[in-house]
């Protein structure tokens, strides 16, 4: 229970403090490593928090 929500916790932390690569149309081909280790990121903590 307290892992659920230290994961949607920081799922609104990411949401307010990273980059939304969805809305800059983003080529994941073209993506560099920082960008697809924040995308891994992202949705590491988004599937943990669901």
């Amino acid at each position: 229970m307290i892992k659920k929500q230290l994961f949607k916790i920081t799922a609104k932390i990411n949401k307010t403090v990273l980059p939304s690569f969805t809305k800059r149309n983003l080529d994941l081909s073209k993506a560099s490593k920082l960008q697809l280790g924040i995308i891994a990121w992202r949705y590491f903590i988004t599937k943990n928090a669901l």
